[in-house]
């Protein structure tokens, strides 16, 4: 994940313009994601956590995304960054997902059932993911994100990043300010927010 971070602070804002009703979303979405409410983005990282676990079915023969069994559907959740809350729900999901007890999960109504997880995510657990992935930064201090953090991320991935783009990764998301202010959370969320990771 803090990769992705790093990568995302390196990213130019988005251009702001005059909404058009032509305007189309960032990424492309499908007839599925449509369905259920969901960007493209969203299907993508779904669709990615399925095939983490799925394989191909005789008994599904038609189903292109393959199938996952039933004991993998919570470990996909949670690697969607969407666990189920307890064991009540997940035998609730489960039994949505795999209504005739096959053993097997097909991908849209596992698509179906994270769309409507994503939804049911409240304004506070959002704030609650942004401030933990803020912290993973600062090492848990109250921060802001410095130069001293970003080396220390990019040192532990193991990435050559040079000192001069750190410092443009900064500026940018602190809106230019001087590079000694560093990153405040909400710059950190705005950057997250204009990148689609919350």
């Amino acid at each position: 994940m803090s990769q992705a971070l790093i990568y995302v602070l390196s990213m130019p804002p988005k251009r702001r313009s005059v909404p058009s009703s032509s305007a189309t979303p960032k990424g492309k979405r499908s007839k599925l994601a449509k369905e259920n409410d969901i960007t493209g983005d969203e299907e993508a990282e779904i669709k990615e956590a399925f095939h983490l676990f799925s394989t191909k079915s005789e008994e599904y023969p038609a189903e292109k995304e393959g199938v996952i069994k039933t004991q993998d559907v919570r470990r996909a959740l949670i690697a969607l960054g969407l666990p189920p809350t307890d064991q009540k729900e997940l035998a609730s999901i489960l039994s949505a997902v795999d209504p005739t007890s096959t053993g097997l999960v097909t991908y849209e109504p596992f698509l179906s059932v994270c769309a409507l997880k994503l939804h049911s995510r409240s304004d506070d657990a959002i704030a609650a993911e942004v401030e933990h992935a803020y912290r993973l930064f600062t090492r848990g201090t109250a921060g802001p994100i410095s130069m001293a953090h970003l080396k220390r991320v990019a040192r532990d991935l193991k990435e050559d990043v040079s000192e001069e783009l750190l410092r443009d990764m900064i500026r940018e998301a602190n809106g230019g300010d001087v590079l000694h202010a560093g990153v405040s959370l909400e710059q950190f969320r705005e950057v997250m927010v204009r990148a689609g990771v919350f």
